[in-house]
């Protein structure tokens, strides 16, 4: 007969391996049997937590603490349900009880710190991340964490360098590229900014798709220096991806060319600071320094004679002209297209804190001379069959993308748009570099890349941003919007 201990555990690898479902359900199944177990309460609490269910969480941690008050790690977990429902001051408190408990709890350190992040209290928050190095100086999350925050107050020489941290922190490794390069012909050096003028360097995409767009820009910055650059993508991109200044798109399944370096996208500020003699903003602006001289090489984006940006990407006329002839029957006389994305990947760590409800921009959507189109595939388009506001939305058919290849259709799209309208996500990445009007709503505290202040930012001179002043509150962003719409 197994013990309570033996069922949790069994239960707990179950929950591991990914099927939170199962998980919750054995949990549930030891609780009718044994309904004082604190320690299944806790369990329970986790798997409600995965499964973004913070309420039910907060109710499961705050049983087990009724049963066991001495418990730091469901403080801790409290703590953290408490964060992502936005209740500070009883996250805190959670926090803080965990700690009396168990001084040095790094764990509950590094939630602290992250808490008061979020709210937009950086010094706090950097307080406590300092405070758990101090406790555990190799941890690669907490200097991954400073090197995220280092970014975000424009602390680039600092923030490349903390950042990474991130390929010691446990299940972060490099693509399976690496793999087709060992066996292309053995070991090939991660470039750390050494001279690549007559190299071959080989760039993969290491995180989202926002960030893949975003970064690959730095591939005409190598090439501009002198460099041969080979970009791996999956398939599906490469027709996109090959319109980017100075790079060749190849699918992994493709033949891996002897290269003489390699580097994930995200890597390449750090080394290209490096390469180049100058900062990483120099870089940023398309300049660049070889043989001594300063070189304008990388203007990424370029003014057309209608006096729109030119981006580094883009896609075939042909396409764009078939979307504009579909498009036409919405555009009315003096109406304006407006392209909608509310809700990013809801499994982000802080999608909580950057995505919003389609209600949101009701103000918008209803507000006469601007016609509303969604640019919402996946997580959150059911909002449109749950709202009467899915009545006075464009939708587009299921065919988009499914030809020319990942976002081309969608890039034509927006080639269309007189703006995008969009919270944090990979399609403000996309219209950004296309040189698309784009109107970018952002939480609080944003993503590092946006940093702290400013209207404009330096990576899309096309998009204008809109920052988010009270956690949460998203009403005068939308007024803004219209605002500028006007």
């Amino acid at each position: 007969m197994p013990t309570l201990a033996e069922i949790l555990q069994q239960s707990w690898q179950v929950h591991q391996s990914g099927n939170v479902d199962a998980a919750m359900q054995m949990y549930r199944g030891v609780l009718r049997q044994v309904p004082q177990s604190a320690d299944a309460w806790v369990y329970l609490g986790i798997a409600q937590f995965d499964k973004r269910d913070f309420t039910g969480a907060v109710d499961s941690y705050q049983k087990a603490i009724g049963l066991r008050a001495n418990f730091p790690i469901a403080w801790n977990n409290l703590g953290n349900a408490f964060r992502m429902l936005g209740e500070v001051d009883r996250a805190e408190a959670s926090f803080a009880n965990a700690l009396q408990q168990q001084p040095g709890y790094l764990s509950a350190i590094k939630n602290r710190g992250t808490l008061w992040i979020w709210n937009g209290e950086i010094e706090r928050g950097l307080k406590w991340y300092e405070e758990g190095l101090a406790i555990q100086p190799d941890n690669a999350e907490l200097h991954r964490n400073l090197g995220v925050i280092s970014l975000l107050l424009g602390d680039y020489d600092r923030g490349w360098n903390e950042y990474r941290w991130r390929w010691r922190m446990p299940g972060v490794g490099r693509p399976a590229i690496t793999d087709h390069l060992r066996s292309a012909g053995g070991h090939v050096p991660v470039w750390s900014g050494q001279p690549l003028d007559g190299k071959t360097v080989l760039i993969y995409p290491e995180q989202g798709l926002g960030d893949a767009i975003h970064f690959l820009r730095v591939a005409g910055a190598l090439a501009q220096g002198g460099a041969r650059v080979m970009v791996v993508c999956p398939p599906k991109l490469i027709p996109l991806f090959s319109s980017a200044i100075g790079s060749t798109g190849l699918g992994i399944e493709c033949l891996i060319p002897d290269v003489d370096a390699q580097s994930a996208l995200m890597s390449l500020p750090a080394g290209t600071t490096v390469d180049f003699q100058g900062s990483f903003l120099e870089v940023l602006d398309g300049l660049y320094q070889r043989d001594g001289k300063l070189h304008d090489g990388c203007d990424l984006f370029e003014k057309t004679e209608s006096g729109q940006y030119a981006g580094y990407l883009d896609v075939p006329e042909s396409t764009v002209h078939y979307w504009g002839n579909f498009l036409q029957p919405w555009r009315q006389s003096g109406q304006k297209l407006i392209g909608l994305n509310w809700q990013g990947n809801p499994e982000h760590h802080a999608d909580v804190y950057r995505s919003v409800p389609l209600e949101t921009f009701r103000p918008l959507i209803e507000t006469p001379g601007l016609k509303s189109i969604s640019l919402q595939f996946g997580h959150g388009s059911e909002q449109l069959d749950q709202s009467d506001l899915g009545d006075l939305v464009h939708r587009l058919p299921d065919k988009l993308d499914q030809s020319g290849g990942q976002f081309v259709d969608t890039a034509a799209v927006l080639r269309n748009l007189d703006a995008l309208v969009t919270t944090d996500t990979a399609i403000a990445h996309l219209a950004g570099s296309l040189g698309v009007r784009t109107i970018l709503l952002l939480g609080k505290v944003p993503d590092w890349r946006w940093l702290r202040s400013g209207e404009t930012t330096r990576w899309y001179p096309s998009v204008e941003i809109v920052r988010q002043t009270e956690l949460g509150d998203w009403k005068p962003c939308v007024e803004a919007v219209l605002s500028k719409l006007a």
